[in-house]
């Protein structure tokens, strides 16, 4: 390697990704200055790399800006100028440039961590040495690449700024015949490679005087093959460029230009939004003669949303000024034919071909002492090794700073590395093949400590088959962390079409539904906790498309169209959340055809047809849940089986729910909505299909109603028939219903639940049907499925059925819910009239998101959640073991640890006058939960005495801060749903 005089660098500037190794890699240069690889009057810098946020052309722009600055300061002078590049030969090495990341845009970093060195693909270690070198030491890549600059591709060429990435192997002749004659502009240097690996990389299109046309990334056959030399390869981009000083100036002259400024630390640390900027495919490209203005303006990764106006704007400033300075300069490729360029990937397979010598007769030995020599086999390499004993190297192995004893036996494939003694005797009487064995120094919390890894060589980093197996055998473990490691280690596309096929493949909703979960959870990991709440709505008109298949159960067909669509909202926080808002919208409607199998357990039997005009009266009373809530929220219902201990409970001596329908000689649809008192109701008339459209919209006026006549069978929407004349022609006329609710909205208290099941009772029988009450419970799990509110099933348990008792569903579809009336002592229920007492909060539940974050949880399987959930169907039965001996104490207990779960459950559930009143009312109280989701509603007290309701109304008025609230009295109902047949009215 030693070579005649080469560049006197006047800056070599190592660029950084991490801040921590700023300093080590400050001394890995001076080292090398000592051991006279560089120039001592050379300026060394290492400084962080800002292309965490600014991509690779950034963080030369940046480093451009740092060597000019201490070139400045040097020369006397007190602000930066470009005077000092006149004479100044600057090299700037990239530890972290990926030349994968080619577009201009405001995505995060892809990953670049190398498995197979803890320094990165800079510093490992390569089975070369130089003999001639003054001070002994293993070869690392980057001691390869300084070499190459320095006495190959440098010498001759005019003050300037060299850019080379530390990620590629590099080899170059000794004299690559560049010639430097007339030179300026940019000049790229290209080194030869196939079509085939040109496929995978980037390639410079030239006319013959060597001047770039265009510059092709993954290219199509055809420009692949337009950039074709005489001898039938390609020229490469190679991660080497070098500026002239006038094209160094007119680079460093954007620093000062947004949006241009926020590629330097100047304008990060300014506050300026940070903006990728790819060295070729953003500063380079500009130059190339073939691209036009407003092609290259307007340019943007395939990825990106289309209409985003602020991001297009915002790239598009970028862009033009890069246009406008660096257009005029040229750009010409010197192309080295008898070098070569590996990019250094985490295949192990190619690592290890990279560091092992194929048809060589022996072993290649650098820096290491060996015993038995013999048992090396041929193109092996053994690097700052000591082996003792019999240790056997199989061909094309690599063993590299270890120390071992044998007898060991490493067979052909495998690389080993940083191993001593203390492993050598675990090795004994193994033989290893086609694996990779490294041992690791770590440092935690101030303790160093060692760490050891294993893969296989075939083994892929990206294929993560853990994810399928995990969903597919429906295992109980969070892919959570899989997930942030993909996202972070760059490879977010190869997790997310590994869960497009297991979404597409099973045919398994349960096993869909979590598959699409975890493409949000990926989408939302994305965003780096930017772009707004996960929660939201999830009805954009591009996602249509996706939907309909998969409401039309063409999961295969859903999934691609899902994933074709993903594709479009990939470019910055704000889409990947709304994106991941959509998927998490697409795994509800596999919910809902799973809920939807709770149809199997609804059926009727006719019975006469009520007169037209008479009124079918259906009342229910409220429910309150003791125990197991969200156990019965699908997917939970059915993956893990929920159990909820419920009562039936009149407030204030009153059943506050229910429905009233009758027939009417108009073919129309009459709804009321709203007080049981007709005058204060809204109306709606519905005279055609089209007015029932809006069934599955929860918001729209009369929605529940709608959809309870289509869940009834009343009336068809997907008919050939009008409205009218389906009516006519099934019952001679039309229906007339009004619901009513005496609590308000979001009581926490079931009342949409109970209210749906209300309608459907009424409907039925006044449609000749009497419906039996678990068929009512299964039919409202429809009906909700159809208003797309989705739900469990304890609400309609709660208040459809009587008294105290536990509903249960098991793992399994169908859906199916049993119920079990819990018998209690004699006198208990007076007992406990008296004790229990409900206090509206004057807060209103949000539900709706309370909902969507407990299902992501569970999809995500976080371990606290999966064993809460556990847990609150355990606790179910020992509260209804509480009930049936009788014990308020134990009854409170249960309701402390529901309320705990409930927390556990959907954090935020409890509002801050929520806890301030709860903590006030301890005293008082055996126990106390928020009914239903929590996040306001009613809270349900169990009294440590009986009839509490005056003396806990005192409690509370000494209290500030309370808002608008108020205590009820409440009685447990022991009749459920009341259906009576009424004489007839007018109608209002």
């Amino acid at each position: 390697m030693e070579q005649p005089k080469g560049v006197d660098w006047t800056v070599i500037i190592l660029t950084c990704q991490y801040k921590d190794s700023v300093e080590v890699f400050q001394r890995e240069l001076e080292i090398r200055q000592k051991r006279e690889q560089i120039p001592t009057r050379t300026m060394l810098l290492a400084v962080e790399d800002p292309e965490v946020h600014v991509g690779s052309g950034g963080a030369t722009l940046n480093a451009l800006l740092v060597a000019a600055e201490h070139l400045s300061a040097r020369a006397g002078f007190t602000v930066v100028t470009s005077d000092v590049l006149h004479s100044a030969w600057i090299l700037i090495l990239h530890m972290a440039l990926c030349l994968k990341l080619f577009c201009l845009s405001l995505l995060p970093p892809q990953g670049r961590d190398f498995p197979f060195d803890d320094c990165g693909r800079a510093f490992t270690c390569l089975p070369v040495e130089n003999p001639q070198a003054p001070v002994e030491a293993v070869v690392c890549n980057l001691d390869c690449l300084l070499d190459i600059m320095s006495h190959r591709l440098g010498p001759g060429s005019p003050p300037g700024v060299w850019v080379c990435s530390t990620d590629m192997l590099l080899s170059v002749p000794p004299n690559p015949g560049i010639s430097w004659d007339g030179f300026r502009g940019a000049r790229a240097i290209a080194l030869p490679g196939s079509t085939a690996y040109a496929r995978n990389h980037g390639v410079y299109l030239t006319d013959s005087q060597g001047f770039v046309l265009d510059i092709y990334y993954q290219g199509t056959e055809a420009e692949i093959r337009r950039c074709g030399r005489p001898d039938g390869r390609v020229p490469l981009v190679s991660g080497l460029v070098f500026f002239s000083v006038e094209t160094a100036e007119h680079l460093l002259a954007t620093h000062v230009s947004p949006p241009l400024d926020a590629c330097t630390y100047m304008g990060l640390d300014s506050g300026a939004r940070p903006v990728q900027l790819s060295l070729f495919f953003d500063i380079l490209l500009c130059m190339a003669r073939n691209v036009r203005r407003e092609d290259f303006l307007v340019g943007r990764p395939p990825e990106m949303g289309q209409g985003d106006v602020d991001i297009a704007g915002y790239l598009y400033g970028a862009r033009a000024e890069l246009w406008r300075e660096l257009r005029d300069q040229p750009l010409t490729v010197a192309y080295v034919p008898d070098g070569s360029y590996n990019y250094m990937t985490n295949s192990a397979s190619e690592f290890l071909h990279s560091l092992t010598f194929p048809g060589a007769p022996g072993a290649q030995v650098v820096h290491s002492q060996v015993e038995e020599r013999q048992l090396l086999g041929a193109g092996s390499s053994v690097v700052s090794c000591l082996l003792e004993g019999p240790v056997q190297l199989g061909p094309g192995s690599v063993l590299q700073h270890c120390h071992l004893r044998g007898p060991i036996h490493i067979g052909t494939g495998c690389f080993v590395s940083g191993l001593d003694v203390a492993q050598s005797e675990a090795l004994h009487g193994l033989e290893l093949h086609d694996l990779v064995l490294q041992g690791h120094h770590v440092q935690l919390h101030g303790a160093r400590s060692r760490a050891f890894t294993l893969v296989g060589r075939l083994d892929s980093w990206e294929a993560l088959h853990k994810a399928r197996h995990v969903l597919e055998a429906r295992q109980d473990l969070s892919l959570r962390p899989l997930i942030r490691a993909a996202v972070y280690e760059g490879c977010p596309g190869p997790l997310m079409a590994t869960l497009d096929q297991v979404a597409a493949g099973g045919g398994d909703p349960g096993v869909a539904a979590r598959a699409l979960a975890c493409v949000a959870d990926v989408l939302g990991c994305m965003a780096e906790g930017q772009g707004g709440l996960r929660s939201g709505p999830a009805a954009n008109p591009e996602w249509v498309r996706p939907f309909s298949y998969l409401e039309c159960g063409d999961l295969a067909r859903g999934v691609e169209a899902l994933a074709e669509e993903r594709d479009k909202w990939l470019s910055r926080p704000a889409l990947l959340v709304r994106a991941a808002r959509h998927y998490e919208g697409a795994g509800q409607i596999l919910i809902r055809q799973a809920v939807m199998s709770a149809q199997h357990f609804v059926s009727s039997v006719p019975v006469e047809l009520p007169a037209p005009g008479q009124w079918v009266v259906a009342e229910c009373p409220a429910r309150v849940d003791f125990s197991g809530g969200w156990s019965d929220t699908p997917p939970l219902a059915y993956e893990l089986g929920g159990a909820v201990l419920g009562l039936a409970v009149r407030l204030n001596g009153r059943r506050p729910i229910g429905a009233r329908a009758r027939r009417i000689p108009e073919p129309e649809l009459w709804l009321a909505v709203g007080p049981r008192q007709d005058k204060m109701a809204t109306k709606i008339v519905c005279g055609s299909l089209d007015d029932l459209q809006d069934y599955c919209q929860p918001h729209a006026p009369g929605a529940l109603l709608k959809a309870a006549f289509i869940c009834a069978g009343i009336v068809s929407v997907h008919s050939k028939l009008s409205l009218s004349e389906q009516l006519l022609c099934a019952f001679g006329g039309g229906f007339e219903l009004h619901t009513w609710s005496e609590l308000p909205h979001g009581s926490g208290l079931g009342t949409s639940s109970i209210l749906a099941g209300a309608a459907l009772a009424a409907l039925q029988r006044a449609a000749g049907r009497a419906v039996g009450t678990e068929a009512l419970i299964h039919a409202v799990l429809h009906l909700e499925q159809l208003l797309t509110t989705g739900g469990g099933w304890q609400d309609q348990v709660g208040g459809l059925m009587p008294g105290i008792k536990v509903g249960r569903s098991r793992a399994q579809l169908p859906l199916k819910v049993e119920v079990e009336e819990i018998t209690v002592p004699a006198g208990f229920v007076q007992k406990l009239n008296d004790h229990l007492l409900l206090v509206y909060t004057g807060k209103t539940r949000l539900a709706r998101n309370l909902l969507q974050d407990v299902l992501r949880s569970w999809y995500a399987r976080l371990p606290a959640v999966v064993q809460n959930a556990h847990n609150l169907v355990r606790h179910t039965e020992e509260c209804a073991e509480a009930f049936r001996q009788g014990s308020l104490p134990l009854l409170g207990q249960c309701l402390t640890s529901y309320w705990e779960q409930k927390k556990l459950m959907a954090p935020g559930c409890e509002p801050l006058a929520v806890r301030r009143m709860m903590a006030v009312l301890a005293p008082h109280v055996h126990g106390q939960s928020l009914a239903g989701a929590g996040g306001g509603g009613f809270l349900y007290l169990l009294t440590k005495e009986p009839r509490q309701k005056e003396a806990l109304e005192a409690v509370l008025a000494k209290t500030e801060g309370l808002g608008n609230y108020s205590i009820h009295l409440v009685e447990v109902d022991t009749q459920g749903l009341s259906l009576q047949l009424l004489g007839t009215e007018t109608s209002a």
